[in-house]
């Protein structure tokens, strides 16, 4: 394997607290490596990267990249575009990009920014294979999936009957065969009580699951309890009931309050921090402020935002009854798809017009309001558009010229309906990212927050992930175009283009915590639902790597 030096770099390193100093760095097999004491051992390569920006690869730690419900999305709105449309800043007209590219596209795209990483937000066990076969066919980006537990029918028995050892031993046994990395749920107990005859959600954590006698809120403190009993790197990942709807703000709060000091992250927090009634539309505005204070509160809680852009998107979730109730306010072309005793999905497409909807103009402020309130704690949040509902990934530059220029965020906020500022109080805040804001809400805290310890930094043994922009006015510019991006030690991509097509790694765990109890577990599903319970292996060719537990 080639010695490659990276000289003379501003590297941007918060893990390690380096803050545009300006370093080498040396790169061998894939890693990055401390300098060479003997002089003699001269680089095989030597990237002169003076005067130009050095951060880790970028990491997406919720979207929707593979899987049942993204082919889909792909067979149902193949030719869905962006927008084409410039900035009043230099940036020029965007291509017509797909809004759920095929799996090479993804990681050509993904590369292309400057992104090496992502994590799949929502795969059903039993279609795990599935995914796994789209992640064999992305390439650059080392990936992994969050695994749908949260309305799955044994885990609903087990929480019901406090049978703790034997929900463990079953998260263990389902994260295991179908190689998934963490704990998922969405929409506790309204999914599973949406496929039954009545076909309505649930919307109070104290309302019981029909037939199944169990509240959102058992499901989230046995949920969490188990993820940290398992010692799983990620915490229980979780979308909240209520999504989108006025006044679920509180929904989101008692959710936070229900993990009990257990690990949790909250997922796509901008569609759950709407103050108002669900009656009345009219009401609609922000409740950032509250919600950041209990987060900033409780170490325990983690975050990623789930911002919108202008323009059209497509929801894409495992939130079915939400996907129903966005279906009858549009009217759009709609696929919903139930997975039997585990999870089901929706498939909708829309366009946000913030500056003509008030409502869609509320929702771009909540996820701003979230970026610039957690300056004070920013390792415990993460940049998401929870793509593609909130808008494509390759559009995040856009997003980070938002953060960091302050003149170029009241420009647009002029822009919008004029009773936002009486909805939000993003106008008041008057902060700004830095460039290593940035690289922590985009590479280190992902990468802590995840469990991934040779990822988000650039220190002696981190994965050589490594992507150098080149410093200009044009914010958007610079972080969608990348001068040089290495993964692995590999150049993958320069100037915005993918120039070597290498494969990724698949991160999945395998906790052996009770697994004793698997038998038990084979002989409940067998009397209950006549199946046999196999393993799901990947494909033989795919590399995948599992993580340590412990």
């Amino acid at each position: 394997m080639s010695r490659i030096k990276i000289a003379g770099g501003r590297i941007y390193d918060p893990a390690n607290d380096i803050d545009g100093e300006v370093r080498d760095l040396w790169i061998e097999s894939g890693k990055v490596v401390p300098a060479p004491t003997d002089p003699n051992r001269r680089p095989d390569r030597t990237i002169d990267a003076g005067g130009y920006a050095v951060m880790p690869g970028g990491i997406d730690m919720h979207c929707h990249i593979a899987g049942p419900k993204v082919s889909a999305a792909r067979r149902l709105f193949p030719d869905v575009p962006t927008r084409e449309h410039g900035n009043k800043n230099g940036g020029g007209a965007r291509p017509r990009l797909p809004l759920v590219p095929a799996a090479p596209m993804t990681g050509r795209l993904f590369a292309a920014m400057g992104y090496t990483t992502a994590m799949d937000a929502a795969i059903p066990g039993l279609l795990s294979r599935h995914a796994h076969d789209e992640f064999h066919d992305t390439p650059v980006l080392d990936k992994g999936f969050y695994q749908l537990f949260g309305n799955n029918h044994y885990v609903l028995d087990c929480v019901r009957e406090g049978r703790d050892e034997q929900l463990d031993a079953y998260l263990a046994w389902g994260l295991s065969s179908c190689k998934g990395y963490a704990v998922k749920v969405v929409n506790p107990g309204g999914v599973e009580n949406y496929k039954h005859i009545s076909r309505k959600t649930i919307r109070e954590l104290e309302e019981p699951i029909e037939q199944f006698g169990v509240t959102p809120r058992q499901i989230v403190e046995s949920l969490s309890a188990a993820s940290d009993r398992l010692n799983l790197p990620h915490s229980v990942h979780i979308h909240c009931n209520n999504l989108g709807i006025p006044g679920n703000w509180e929904t989101t709060r008692k959710t936070m309050e229900a993990l009990g000091g257990c690990r949790g992250h909250i997922a796509h927090i901008q569609f759950h921090s709407y103050a108002g009634t669900p009656d009345d539309p009219r009401s609609f505005s922000s409740a950032t402020q509250r919600l950041v204070d209990y987060v900033l509160e409780h170490e325990n809680v983690t975050i990623d935002v789930g911002h919108v852009h202008p323009g059209r998107t497509l929801s894409m979730t495992g939130d079915a009854p939400f996907a129903a109730h966005l279906k009858r306010l549009t009217g759009g072309k709609w696929f919903t798809a139930d997975t039997e005793n585990e999870a089901s999905c929706g498939v909708i497409p829309g366009e946000f017009k913030p500056h003509k909807s008030l409502v869609h103009a509320v929702q771009w402020a909540i996820a701003i309001e979230w970026y610039l309130l957690m300056l004070d704690d920013p390792w415990r949040v993460a940049l998401t558009s929870d793509h593609p509902n909130g808008g494509a990934f390759y559009r995040y530059p856009e997003m980070i010229h938002l953060l960091m220029d302050r003149d170029f965020r009241r420009e647009a906020i002029e822009r919008m309906p004029a009773d936002l500022q009486q909805r939000t109080m993003l106008a008041d805040i008057d902060r700004a990212y830095t460039l290593n804001d940035i690289a922590i809400i985009t590479r280190a805290a992902p990468a802590r927050i995840l469990g991934l310890k040779n990822k988000g930094h650039l220190g002696i043994g981190a994965d050589a992930d490594i992507t150098i922009y080149a410093p200009q006015d044009d914010i958007r510019a610079m972080f969608e175009r990348p001068h040089w991006v290495f993964k692995s030690g590999n150049l993958v991509a320069q100037d915005g283009e993918m120039v070597a097509a290498t494969p990724g790694n698949t991160f999945f765990t395998s906790p052996e915590f009770g697994m004793s109890q698997l038998p038990g577990i084979r002989d409940w599903f067998e009397q209950h639902y006549s199946v046999q319970l196999a393993n799901y292996p990947v494909r033989e060719e795919e590399v995948c790597r599992p993580l340590a537990v412990g």
